[in-house]
């Protein structure tokens, strides 16, 4: 079965469809994608080692949940959909942090962004992903730049702690679940 996606313009409106084998490796069609970091009240961010068999990124450290909207869905039910497929994950209520346009020369992503706290447990895919850990927010900082992460992941990081310290940090964020 073919994996289409929405395509859209600058402005987020869907303007077409394409199939994904078309999208990675075209940065000119747009495509939308969700975000989700998880944290634990402990201020740790859980990170995933996409599996080797995946087409982008293979065996690189990543987002908690990261995923393609379908055709017609919103961003809110993609992550959802994602955090369950991903990781088991149901039935937990996101936060909208942002969103961002991601671009390189091998896809063009339009990206929105959502945070959870969660102390449960986490059964994630062995088919897309080899691992799952937690990391404090000083491990991930001194791993930024080793080629462990990947670039979306690194992008989007430092958007999160930009957003975050705009809010008083991690800490302050927790207080506030």
């Amino acid at each position: 079965m073919v994996e289409m996606f929405d395509i859209v313009d600058d402005h987020d409106r869907v303007i077409g469809q394409a199939p994904r084998s078309s999208c990675h490796g075209n940065p000119s069609l747009v495509h939308r994608v969700a975000h989700v970091l998880v944290f634990n009240s402990a201020g740790q961010v859980l990170l995933q080692k996409r599996s080797f068999s995946k087409d982008v990124q293979p065996g690189r450290w990543d987002t908690s949940v990261g995923g393609h909207l379908d055709p017609g869905e919103d961003y809110q039910a993609g992550a959802l959909r994602e955090m369950a497929e991903e990781l088991g994950i149901t039935n937990q209520p996101l936060e909208c942090l942002y969103s961002y346009p991601h671009r390189n020369p091998f896809e063009s992503e339009n990206v929105t962004s959502f945070w959870l706290c969660y102390d449960g447990v986490v059964e994630f895919d062995p088919q897309e992903i080899e691992a799952v850990v937690f990391y404090s927010v000083e491990e991930v900082a001194q791993m930024l730049g080793s080629g462990l992460f990947t670039p979306n992941f690194e992008h989007e990081w430092f958007l999160f702690m930009e957003w975050v310290m705009k809010r008083g940090g991690i800490k302050a964020l927790l207080l506030d679940t």
